[in-house]
This record gives structure tokens, sequence and C-alpha cells, in this order.
């Protein structure tokens, strides 16, 4: 069990990590070799993400949820583990995942049932006991997981908090939780049996032997009353999220800055016990940004050390591109020359792309976002170049109320098509997609708080179906990704588009038809998506004069049930608005579409 930082078997797993080893791993019926530490991927655009909450995944005993039914809010825990994850690893390679986002991983208050979700940690050391198949096999059962990802050719993320612990103390009047205050409050830290006691209030205080390891908060680093806000709910300057109590990383002793020194430790040690390969970062928003810089710069040069070449890190950053810009990357104007965390999660595109995916929205909407970021982000650059081309983009999540499918019934629906023209606009935008767990199996949870679209996917009947439409539709989308680059790096054109062939312009109204290009050196892939429901679009839209000629054919890359193929035509005369606001008369490249309701075509020479 380890209880400080200064722990050999922490300073064992460093040098450990320093060893560039083979190791062989049984990955369902055969045994693979692997590299440890694993290399990183040489871009982390090849891949796409698949997202999953553990305890809500699978469990790998067969047992039914601990709430039935599955898809109904449920706030503890449900039994979903390492092994469960584990067992369905080929399923999600076989969906053409490329990595695997795993909600926190590490020990929560063991007398809390609430924190199934992971982020109420209370020991920064040590896997959460509860995702285990067994008594004191957590740390096995996890290094056994990113072991058999990596045999199978998965990357494996971990969502990590720096803003706050778990609710390891109460407030004296309060509770769990307290009113903001200006000023400190009195608190009791909670002992291995979760009870806040009267008799520690102040942690230092607190003799060695009631310091069990399921009291308190761990490493022994985090074990001073100042290095905790104190003063409740979102208070002026910070403030605790309910009950997940704040840190104050800006706290400083002497000329060292302990709290983050203890963070940053405690999760180079995760990449070093478990050789994972990236981190998404909680709350990162509610850190300073200097933290946030020093801390992304910390990760990337530890995993740069042990040869983890391209190690992923990207923020939770609920906000506009203004505030993003503020934490990612480095601004050209700073002094230093530290490059913080490498990305954000796609907030601003996830703002717009869902309501203009369903109709809800102009697709000039979409077109703003992008526009928008190369204003923002003219002076930021992260350690990849360009921060924008690497946001992880999303269409739902765990923090939402509903999930993207607006179905009311697992079986099929005659919307459907809509989930499938949301992820191809996903797959085919800059970025590097991410689909929350469930997506291709047709969840559907939308109600009054994130537990709807917290389901517990193993107790849906046939939760795991490969022949699934939605299953097989991704499987489809991301094998088109993996064989055209172009949708991976290429420099993205948003296309006027025309009904008569003369008048082109961009879709101001909803629903529209959003259509773009993703161009690589002399490759141009069209991607176009008509979100009305009810009528189709026969139409032109542009392409690109330099490398395309009369008489080319485009063919639809993917299951549309169009025509086989499209003819590259000029024509003059023309009255295009072009998407920076001025207006030409051609000639023109162009091709005709027919598309029909909530239909996507990805279309290639």
């Amino acid at each position: 069990m380890l209880l400080s930082l200064n722990d050999p078997q922490l300073q064992s797993a460093f040098v450990q990590a320093t060893k560039s080893t083979t190791r062989t791993v049984k990955a369902g019926a055969r045994s693979r070799k692997i590299t440890t530490p694993f290399p990183s991927p040489q871009d982390w655009r090849d891949v796409w993400i698949y997202f999953l909450m553990l305890d809500r995944f699978n469990r790998a005993d067969g047992k039914s949820p601990a709430s039935m039914p599955h898809d109904k809010p449920f706030g503890e825990f449900q039994g979903g583990t390492f092994n469960g994850v584990r067992d369905k690893l080929k399923y999600l390679k076989d969906l053409g995942a490329g990595a695997i986002w795993l909600s926190p991983v590490l020990k929560n208050c063991q007398s809390q049932r609430g924190t199934f979700h992971g982020y109420g940690i209370q020991d920064f050391l040590q896997p959460e006991p509860r995702f285990a198949s067994a008594p004191g096999k957590e740390e096995d059962e996890l290094r056994a997981l990113v072991d058999e990802a990596h045999a199978l050719g998965l990357y494996v993320i971990f969502d990590i908090v720096l803003n706050h612990a778990g609710d390891v103390f109460g407030y004296r009047d309060s509770g769990s939780s307290a009113p903001g205050s200006a000023n400190v409050l009195p608190i009791e830290w909670r002992d291995e049996a979760g009870q806040a006691r009267s008799d520690f209030p102040v942690i230092e205080n607190i003799p060695d032997g009631q310091r069990k390891p399921d009291a308190l908060i761990w490493p022994a680093e985090l074990q001073r009353n100042s290095f905790y806000r104190r003063k409740g709910k979102g208070a002026e300057g910070g403030g605790d999220f309910e009950s997940l109590k704040e840190f104050v990383t800006d706290v400083r002793d002497g000329g060292i800055f302990p709290v983050r020194n203890a963070l940053i430790l405690a999760y180079q040690y995760a990449i070093a016990r478990y050789d994972v390969d990236g981190f998404r970062i909680d709350t990162l928003k509610y850190i300073e940004r200097d933290f946030a810089q020093t801390f992304g710069n910390a990760m990337r040069e530890y995993a740069l050390s042990i040869g983890k070449k391209n190690f992923f890190s990207f923020g939770e950053v609920f906000d506009g591109e203004e505030r993003i810009a503020e934490f990612i990357g480095r601004n050209t104007q700073d002094a230093h020359d530290m490059v913080g965390v490498d990305a954000a999660l796609d907030f601003p595109l996830f703002f717009r792309l869902p309501s203009v995916a369903k109709g809800f929205a102009p697709p000039t909407e979409v077109i703003d976002v992008f526009r928008r970021r190369k204003e923002v982000e003219r002076n930021i650059l992260s350690s990849h170049g360009e921060a924008g081309r690497y946001f992880v983009t999303f269409l739902d999540n765990h923090d939402m109320k509903e999930r993207f499918r607006g179905a009311g019934t697992d079986g099929s629906d005659p919307f459907d098509p809509q989930v499938i023209l949301g992820i191809a606009l996903l797959f085919g935008l800059q970025g590097i997609p991410c689909l929350y767990y469930g997506t291709e199996q047709g969840l559907h949870g939308r109600g009054g708080s994130d537990q709807f679209v917290r389901e517990a996917l193993w107790g849906k009947p046939n939760a795991f179906n490969v022949k699934h439409p939605i299953y097989k539709a991704i499987r489809h989308l991301s094998e088109i990704r993996d064989a055209e680059p172009a949708l991976r790096y290429g420099r993205l054109y948003f296309r006027p588009i025309s009904g008569d062939g003369i008048h082109f312009g961009t879709s101001p109204f909803a629903p529209g038809v959003l259509a773009f290009s993703r161009i690589l050196n002399n490759r141009e892939v069209l991607v176009v998506a008509n979100a009305n429901t009810q009528g189709g679009f026969h139409g032109h839209v542009l392409v690109d004069s330099n490398i395309n000629h009369d008489g080319e054919q485009f063919r639809v890359l993917n299951d549309s049930g169009a025509s086989a193929s499209v003819t590259v035509e000029t024509r003059s005369g023309l009255e295009i608005h072009e998407i920076d606001g001025g207006v030409t008369t051609g000639p023109a490249r162009m091709m005709r579409v027919n598309l029909q309701p909530m239909e996507v075509q990805i279309l290639a020479k």
C-alpha cells in the first residue's frame, strides 16, 4: 500500500519505466508480445477515441446491474470492472476505435456509494478497489487491462483530476457541502468509516495510528489543511464542486508549490506504473493557467524521458474559444517557453454541431466555429503545432442530460440516420473524434440529470451486438477514415452549395446542407450532409478547381444508397457567395449531388 511519494515501491516503478522491455500478453485466444513502455502513436489523429464509464460499461461476472432496468437513473455503483472492459477490448477494436478513454480509475472514498463516476478521489496513488474482480487485485487488473489493450493495438487514456479531491472532510456546521463563504470554515476530516470526526479538525495533528488507508487523503504529501480551500461551494476565488473538495493549487511553501508537485509526481507515477498513453484532465479551467502549463509540460517531458514520444493530454474547458486558448499550448507572446496541455475537448463545436446535424440550427453555425477558432488561436502553439487540429470532438458525453440519439426506444427509429450523419461529420471534420460508450448500441438516455446518460450498458439485452446497424455503420465510417489520410490530416474548406447550379452559398437556414472538403496534397475528400428530416437535396456543390478536372468521377465511399459516382464539371456565369464574404462569378468546378433526407455522403475520386 503506497502512502507516500517517497515510498520505495513508487521509486521502483519509476526506475522500471526507464527500462525498455518486452512482455508477452494474452489477448483473447492469442499471445502477443508488446514493448513497455508502450510507444505512442505517431499522430493522434490516426485514432479515434471511445470514452467509457468504468462502472457502467461492462462487468465480467455476468450478473445484472444493481438497478433494473439498466437505463434508469441510478446514483450508486452498479458493478462495472477492469476485467469487464478487458472482455470487450476486441469488440472495441473491431468497431474501429484506436484508443479508449477510461473514466477515473483511482481510489475514491470507500464508504461513499455515490462516487461511481470516479471523480471523488481519496487516494491519488491507488486504483479503485470496487473496479476489481477480487479484493487486492485492482493494481494487477488495471495493468492487465492496459497491457491487453496495447496488445490489440489500442491506446489507453486515463481521466484525471487536478482541481479537487473527494469528500474527504465534512464542514462542521453543514456536512458534506457548505454554502460559499468568504472565510475559511471549520472542517472535520473523515475516518476509515467515512465519519467526519470532530476530533479531526486539523489533519496535521491526527495521530499516526488513526491515519488509516481508507481515511483522510493520500498520499501523505497532501495532508495539510492549508492545501484545501475550505470555503464551501463556488466561493469567490474558488470553491468545492458540491461535496468534492477543492485544492489550493497555488499555495506556496517557500519557493515551491507543494500541492502541484504532489499531483505532478502522482500522475507521473500513473504513467510509470500503468504504461498509460494519455490524460484527459477534468475541470482544467478551474486551476491556474500557469499550473496547467506546468502540468502539461511535466507529463510530456516525463513521458519523453521513458520513450513515450507523443503522450497526449487534453483538458476539459467547458467554455468558449477564448477561455480554451488560455489553457492550451503556449501563447507565442509569452516570455517563457513552456508548452502546456496539448489540446482540449471541443466544446465550441459541441455547442453547435448536434443542433446542425439534427436540423435545428443552420450549417453556418459550424462554419462560424472554425472561423472564430482561427482568429482566437492565431498566437497559440501546441506541442503538435496548430492546437485546433487536435481538439477532441464529440456529440455527447457523461456530463450531459441527453444523448445525441433522440429515439424513445432501444429498437430502430426513423431518425436513426441522424446518428450516422452526426458521426460522419465528426469523423470528417478536423480533430480527434470521440464517441461515448453505448452510441454504437443505440442508447438514448435523456432526462433531468446526467444520470440518465450513464446507463449500465451490459444490462441492455444483447448489449454488445456486433450486428447492430449503428455498430456496423460506425465500423464502416471508421474504415473510410482509416483509408483516407485527407480525413485525418487534410486542410478544411467549407463548400458553397446551390439548388439551381447558378447561385451558390453556405446554407443559412435550418434545416440545411453542410458541405466541406478535406484536402491533402492533390486529393480532395468531400462530405455533404443533408440535415432535413423531410426533404431531399438535389443540387450542386463546389470542389477545388486546381486538383479536379472536367469529367473526373467522384464515388460515394459510404453506404448511402446513392448513385455510385458523380461527375466533375465546369460552369461560368455564376453567383458564388464565398465563405469569407466575397462574391465571385466563376468559372468554377462543381458536382451534382442527390441526397435523401438525413443522408450524408462522403465522396472522393
